[in-house]
């Protein structure tokens, strides 16, 4: 499904294509929720039902995915209560034989994802994650989200990479979609980015299961 051989840059989302989305939707859904209902002495359906609605307004925006909005929007020191659940953090299944399949193939790997470095931070300390790639970028490291045009103008001047050469591995249609109208060359959808969730059905991008169904061959391979 990846044809290798037109690849020289290979773009990574970080939460539910590489590590296991479980950690975070069970952070932002349950964790927090209970802890917010504790701080401001309310039910935590209620608290569940303020927080979805303030999150609704921001989604596919910087704001959405920074933890020092959210800090001070709830009261609560989100960084350090991510740490309470710390245990959740895993790969995805098989990603650091991709990773090191990549690497021996001879592809720049670089992380793109749209998680504040704080959370960043949390989950190289756990994984390792970033001794297994080349770079990983933030999308606050430019000011605009992955669903911006303006961060894939700052990501292709900044690593200047050939984008008809690259191919982007994500879960998000929405940024599927803005990587597609940029015209980054090759796309790729994660059909169950939360282990404890159905499979989607994806139908809009070529999609995987495992990342043993697209491992490059090595470099010094001789093709068949």
């Amino acid at each position: 499904m990846i044809h290798w051989n037109e690849i020289d840059t290979v773009l990574l989302d970080m939460d539910g294509t590489l590590l296991d989305l479980h950690f975070d939707n069970y952070f932002w859904l349950e964790h927090l929720p209970q802890k917010y209902a504790e701080h401001h002495g309310i039910a935590k359906p209620e608290a569940l039902a303020k927080l979805s609605k303030q999150m609704a307004a921001k989604v596919g925006q910087l704001e959405w995915y920074c933890l020092d909005y959210w800090s001070e929007l709830t009261g609560l020191p989100i960084a350090q209560l991510k740490h309470d659940v710390s245990h959740k953090i895993q790969f995805r299944p098989h990603v650091p034989d991709f990773l090191d399949a990549v690497r021996k193939a001879g592809k720049r790997s670089v992380i793109v994802t749209n998680a504040h470095r704080d959370s960043v931070d949390l989950k190289m300390h756990h994984t390792g994650l970033d001794a297994m790639v080349d770079r990983i970028i933030s999308s606050h490291d430019y000011g605009y989200a992955k669903e911006d045009q303006a961060f894939w103008h700052s990501l292709s001047q900044d690593e200047g990479f050939e984008k008809s050469r690259a191919v982007l591995i994500d879960d998000s249609l929405a940024v599927l979609e803005s990587a597609k109208r940029y015209g980054i060359g090759h796309l790729m959808c994660i059909h169950e980015p939360d282990s404890q969730k159905p499979k989607r059905q994806i139908t809009d991008f070529h999609s995987i299961d495992a990342f043993t169904d697209v491992l490059p061959v090595p470099k010094d391979t001789p093709s068949e």
